[in-house]
């Protein structure tokens, strides 16, 4: 049986890239560029910048469009960059979507506004505004378990008959309501929870937006080409064979953010401190990364 995915404008395996800082904590645009360059030639189709965790609450305005403007002279014009925009305030959402397609961005990820938990009709209204805003396709990002505000699947479904809002990145842990939007909508769906890659891949999603990509690019590629290979066996297993990792990396206890500076440190790959109030990664939990990663690779 053939599976139709969802429009895939993006390609598959999108990275959530993490923002390399120097040791005084400033961002590195060095090593940003060596870091997205490395990340493409590994597999990823496209960089998510600016994101949850690209640090993007502790990151200046100023830092975000940087960002954007050194990834886009590092991988060229063929790679897509999708770069987080969402704030809790509709007015700045606005001006960082027009940043960011100054810089060089080909699309936007606008999280619902947190703190404020606005109802579903101002949800809906934000992101009409920003994708008004701007010419840049959105996508928009679902994680209530972060802001606290759930875009509701019969908000999604309105919202996709806007000409700009074109995917979401789903962090919602809700497989009910996602089929219920893709069977009705023609978004592209991006799964924003490692562990919910191949899941939601197999019910037609566009790919995925990986935290653990930044450490283990061809390996989550791997899981969907298998798929697409017919080979549901091997992508099965490839998907079970990566579970220690994401766990480590994403259920044990600290921020994806955290544990993918520490293992990218670890690698010798870009990343230095995260930024307050986040805390750096135990030695000890280092050393666990480390392991689960090495135990993935080098089965």
């Amino acid at each position: 049986m053939t599976i139709t995915h969802s429009p895939s404008p993006f390609g598959r395996v999108l990275c959530a890239m993490i923002t390399p800082f120097t040791a005084a904590g400033a961002l590195d645009r060095a090593g940003a560029q060596e870091l997205a360059a490395h990340l493409v030639a590994e597999g990823c189709d496209g960089l998510v910048l600016n994101g949850t965790t690209g640090e993007s609450p502790t990151t200046t305005d100023g830092e975000k469009a940087e960002l954007i403007t050194a990834v886009r002279k590092a991988v060229g014009a063929r790679i897509p960059l999708i770069a987080g925009v969402g704030t809790a305030d509709t007015r700045h959402t606005t001006e960082l979507a027009l940043a960011a397609e100054k810089a060089g961005a080909d699309a936007v990820l606008v999280v619902a506004p947190y703190y404020s938990r606005p109802p579903q009709e101002a949800v809906a209204a934000h992101f009409r505004t920003v994708a008004d805003a701007s010419g840049l396709p959105v996508l928009l990002y679902d994680i209530p378990g972060r802001t606290g505000t759930r875009i509701d699947p019969e908000t999604i479904l309105r919202l996709a008959d806007h000409p700009r809002i074109v995917g979401v990145k789903d962090c919602s842990y809700d497989l009910l309501g996602t089929q219920k939007v893709l069977s009705r909508a023609e978004l592209a769906y991006y799964a924003g929870c490692d562990e919910h890659n191949l899941a939601l891949y197999a019910i037609g999603a566009a790919g995925c937006i990986s935290t653990v990509a930044n450490a283990a690019p061809r390996h989550i590629r791997a899981v969907l080409d298998a798929f697409d290979a017919a080979d549901t066996a091997r992508a099965r297993q490839l998907q079970l064979r990566a579970t220690p990792l994401i766990e480590s990396m994403m259920a044990a206890g600290l921020p994806g953010t955290v544990t993918a500076k520490a293992l990218l440190s670890r690698l010798g790959l870009p990343a230095g401190p995260v930024r307050a109030p986040l805390l750096p990664a135990s030695p000890q939990a280092t050393a666990e990364l480390h392991a689960r990663f090495e135990e993935l690779t080098e089965s």
